[in-house]
């Protein structure tokens, strides 16, 4: 593997810094420019670095009953599993209240948008609930191992990816189809034959999470966006609110967060965006990130695993 594309080998510590003194680190490098349709000066690229976690199938010895579960309403797009807000260790908590999501809701431009973000005076239109389901969540207690370290249930390690700016759409993206490293592992499979090891049976490694705890400066009014498409689940959450809702096990689905709907935001205020993923089912791992957001990576949480 080239040394470019390797699981980094050190843990980032956060940075305790004041908002003005983050806004003045921002105004003061090229990276942090941000992505403004006057802006000639934005960064090329932008490296966030995560935490994967790898988990075994519930068929495997010691395997998790989430990864590799048949959710009992089939296949397909769940919502409102998840609760509103983040956790106080800022995760995400099990409620089992969603449904399936039969038709997407999706904005005025006809993009799929969060149920819960549906505003019929911005010229949204409703989609439709299924049956009442937990798109394959088992349990709370479950769930609560996704996203933290547990040993003899996972193994985790950091992770890098880097979201590349696309001039003419004027926005930074990541997708594991035009990235050297998942184009040719035919998918987001970050942690092929490590951790835990390819799946039995499959030449990937398959069954696992990966987090994201990022920050950004609001800019009210500058159609500032983040969209996600991939499977299998997916829950974003801006200042510790749910923005982006895809649970389930699914072929890849789309969502898109304008935040000028966000009411609450603050103009040129910090805010965190915590990003959470979940591949769970060996058939397709896809994985695509676009956004106007200028992202910087927050605190990194230690991990099980270090790689050099």
């Amino acid at each position: 593997m080239d040394r470019s594309t390797k699981l980094k080998g050190t843990v980032l510590g956060g940075l305790c810094l004041t908002a003005a003194a983050l806004l003045a680190s921002i105004a003061g490098t090229p990276q942090a420019a941000e992505a403004r349709p006057d802006d000639s000066g934005v960064a090329s690229t932008i490296t966030l670095t995560g935490v994967v976690r790898d988990f075994k199938g519930v068929s495997e010895n010691g395997g998790h009953a989430d990864f590799e579960i048949t959710p009992n309403g089939g296949y397909g797009h769940y919502a409102a599993n998840i609760a509103a807000t983040l956790d106080a260790d800022g995760k995400p908590t099990f409620t089992g209240t969603g449904k399936r999501v039969a038709t997407e809701w999706t904005d005025n431009r006809g993009r799929n948008i969060n149920p819960s973000m549906f505003d019929s005076s911005r010229g949204d239109r409703a989609g439709a609930w299924g049956a009442a389901s937990t798109g394959g969540l088992t349990t709370a207690a479950r769930f609560a191992q996704w996203f933290r370290d547990v040993p003899n249930v996972n193994s985790s390690a950091p992770l890098s990816i880097t979201l590349v700016w696309d001039a003419q759409n004027r926005k930074y993206v990541f997708d594991d189809r035009n990235d050297q490293l998942y184009s040719s592992r035919g998918g987001f499979f970050p942690i092929n034959n490590q951790l835990y090891g390819n799946t039995p049976g499959q030449q990937k490694n398959f069954h696992f999470t990966y987090e994201l705890n990022t920050e950004f400066v609001y800019h009210r009014g500058q159609g500032q966006v983040f969209q996600f498409r991939g499977d299998d689940d997916v829950w974003v959450f801006i200042d510790n609110k749910l923005v982006i809702d895809i649970g389930g096990i699914h072929s890849a689905v789309e969502q898109v967060v304008e935040l000028d709907r966000l009411a609450w935001l603050e103009d040129n205020k910090i805010y965190s965006l915590k990003f959470f993923f979940a591949e769970r089912h060996t058939t397709q791992s896809n994985f695509r990130i676009e956004t106007t957001l200028n992202l910087r990576n927050a605190e990194l949480p230690n991990t099980s695993n270090l790689y050099d």
